[in-house]
């Protein structure tokens, strides 16, 4: 077994421009595994290198997105233009063990080099949806399925995840550990409050949180459609906060408008990720109507706040919901369910502080420091079997 002293690993994660939850994760790995490198060519916006856990992190060129179909209802497709010069840090730094994200350019320059740098190599896939897993490109599907053979093990997020890495890799299940490593850290949302203490939102009751980028796949029209819907049956009496920015904001605030939603919709637009926990304190209901999101960190954020969970079927993390106890899965498509669930809550404010439980409950294992173990751990078992 390595001393951990001289035990070295390195995370290929070739973009990182929505990882702000990263640097807890770190913190806790550089504990057990001082000597980590987290690589990658774009940051998240406001990064702070002074944050504990950024000392891991270098950048590596400037990681590009190439959009080559672009998707309204879901990810575009196209893919990730990243410096193959990675591979002269990585030779310079001589890991014992990579953790490479998903399929890119960077996994490949792992792989190729391998026998070189005689390291072992873990795939990392975050979970599994329609335009991340191209299921219907015989190419790529071809490809993702070499590289797959050259992975010691594999880990991810969810369970989805697990099954395409077995159905369409090829991976043997023995080899995948599906257990969440992108976890939130509450500290972490609340890190730039003035002695931790909340906004005060006067708005009425319940209020729901959405959080994400105003686009297109995020869901945000279904959600104001439903809200419509519960408009004409009566209710009014609530609050939809909506934090985020991006291409699609200023054409749903104008249909907030010409459906009379102006009392019930607020927009807060983008926020600062140190400042969110004072919307998830305030708030009494997260609601995620994502139309695909491969996993969606901030359902397990609002879950570590203690918030019921109103999840779309189309996102990773709704595998974190239990039907009924802490929270309702629905389908975007379908704007009645997402009335019918948010209905249920106005009804039945008894439910928020059961449901709320429930989700601390099941995200208490989730931890950074548990993710951190994770990692340890599958970094300890694929050097044993070298």
């Amino acid at each position: 077994m390595v001393d951990k002293n001289e035990l070295r690993i390195a995370w290929l994660v070739p973009s990182a421009e929505f990882g702000a939850y990263w640097p807890p994760v770190l913190h806790e790995l550089k504990k057990l595994i001082p000597n980590t490198i987290f690589y990658t060519g774009r940051l998240w916006p406001r990064y702070d290198p002074e944050a504990p856990g950024t000392e891991v992190v270098e950048v590596v060129g400037d990681t590009q997105f190439i959009t080559t179909q672009k998707i309204k209802t879901g990810y575009s497709r196209g893919y990730i233009k990243a410096t193959p010069g990675i591979i002269f840090p990585l030779l310079k730094f001589k890991p014992q063990v990579i953790f490479a994200s998903g399929f890119s350019i960077w996994t490949l320059v792992a792989i190729i080099f391998k026998p070189l740098g005689k390291w072992r190599l873990v795939l990392v896939y975050e979970s599994s949806s329609p335009n991340v897993d191209f299921r219907d490109s015989k190419v790529r599907s071809t490809l993702r399925r070499w590289m797959g053979k050259f992975a010691d093990t594999f880990v991810s997020n969810s369970r989805r995840g697990k099954e395409y890495l077995v159905e369409v890799i090829g991976a043997a299940e023995s080899k995948i550990f599906a257990q969440p490593y992108m976890v939130p850290d509450a500290k972490a949302l609340v890190q730039k409050l003035e002695n931790n203490k909340s906004i005060s939102l006067s708005f009425p009751h319940p209020i729901f949180l959405c959080v994400g980028q105003v686009i297109s796949r995020k869901g945000i029209k279904n959600l104001l459609e439903a809200c419509t819907i519960l408009q004409s049956q009566g209710y009014s009496n609530y609050t939809v906060i909506i934090v985020g920015d991006g291409e699609q904001r200023s054409e749903l605030e104008a249909l907030t408008k010409e459906w009379g939603l102006e009392k019930q919709i607020v927009w807060t637009g983008w926020i600062e990720y140190g400042y969110l926990g004072s919307y998830f304190l305030e708030a009494d209901v997260f609601v995620f109507p994502t139309l695909e999101d491969t996993w969606g960190m901030v359902v397990l954020e609002a879950m570590a706040f203690g918030k019921p969970i109103l999840c779309s079927k189309w996102a990773g993390a709704c595998e974190m919901i239990v039907e009924g106890e802490n929270g309702y899965i629905f389908d975007p498509y379908q704007s009645e369910g997402i009335a019918n669930a948010m209905r249920d809550l106005i009804d039945c404010p008894e439910k928020l502080a059961i449901m709320g439980k429930k989700s601390q409950q099941l995200i208490a294992e989730h931890t950074p420091e548990n993710a951190a173990k994770l990692i340890a751990d599958v970094t300890s078992l694929v050097l044993e079997k070298s």
